[in-house]
């Protein structure tokens, strides 16, 4: 197994669906695709690319840290109690464990990301 894994932007194979769960949606009806492309340590880490439709939800971390890169599309993420920031193509950040927040996707959002689990 090489340790090199390059990550695909637009994979060929089958994404994962998914919804938000009841008690995060906030507004509008977002769909997601996960192209799951790294987890070979198990549980710990995991790396690929994720698609969401528009919609607002509640993002709440836990203990994931979280590297995410946009790909394409527009988004705004506030913190709870704190500002507001706007992510686009191009655009990378970082949510810590214990992030707290709403999850506001404008355009139909495509990133590569990359968590870590405790």
């Amino acid at each position: 197994m090489s340790l090199l894994i390059p990550i695909d932007t637009n994979p060929t194979f089958t994404p994962k669906d998914g919804l938000p769960l009841p008690e995060r949606l906030i507004s509008g009806s977002p769909k997601f695709k996960t192209w799951a492309q790294d987890d070979s340590r198990g549980e710990m880490i995991k790396t690929g690319v994720w698609e969401a439709t528009p919609g607002e939800t509640h993002s709440i971390k836990g203990t994931t840290f979280e590297f995410c890169h946009i790909l394409s599309g527009l988004i705004e993420i506030k913190e709870t109690g704190g500002e507001t920031f706007t992510f686009r193509a191009g655009d990378s950040f970082v949510m810590k464990p214990g992030f707290v927040g709403i999850w506001r996707t404008i355009e139909t959002v495509r990133k590569i990301y990359v968590c870590v689990y405790e």
